[in-house]
């Protein structure tokens, strides 16, 4: 058994069309490609991908993120997704439903505002996922969590699902 890895590209994010997080792109030296979470409202992006030989057991995302403007406090980031088996579901998938969301509280490390983070959040509520599934993974950062502290947009440059294969 091996580890499948998909990337979630920050350019290839997908939005509805209210509450998502602005798409900039800083750096002096290098790019930096990122999506700008606000501390207040709750927004989301998502991404299509396919569950290509997902045998079973939780999926795993590892978000990198850095602060704006915070030198401390703690973010909380939320990940939901929906699993859709095509040719086999029967629900209509313009209005399906995404599975519970599972969080994690990521600290901010302190001394230096833009230094990158790495937070590891653990999916449990997988919707039924299976082999071959089309899958909406939604991420966000959950404003309005009372242990989400820290002041500023909390911005991700990369996130990564990661899961068992067959």
């Amino acid at each position: 058994m091996a580890t499948v890895y998909q990337q979630l590209d920050p350019g290839s994010a997908q939005f509805l069309t209210t509450a998502f997080p602005q798409l900039k792109n800083l750096g002096t030296n290098i790019p930096v490609l990122g999506l700008y979470y606000d501390p207040a409202v709750e927004e989301a992006a998502f991404w299509l991908v396919r569950a290509v030989n997902y045998s079973s057991g939780n999926l795993a995302v590892d978000i990198d993120w850095y602060a704006d403007t915070a030198s401390s406090g703690d973010v909380v980031w939320a990940v939901r997704v929906a699993a859709v088996t095509p040719d086999t579901d029967t629900q209509d998938v313009e209005t399906k439903a995404l599975a519970t969301a599972n969080t994690v509280t990521d600290t901010h490390l302190g001394t230096v505002g833009q230094r990158l983070h790495r937070a590891v959040l653990t999916v449990t509520n997988l919707d039924d996922l299976a082999a071959q599934d089309d899958v909406w993974v939604r991420v966000a950062r959950d404003a309005a969590n009372a242990a989400d502290t820290m002041a500023g947009d909390a911005i991700l440059t990369l996130a990564t699902v990661s899961y068992s294969d067959v």
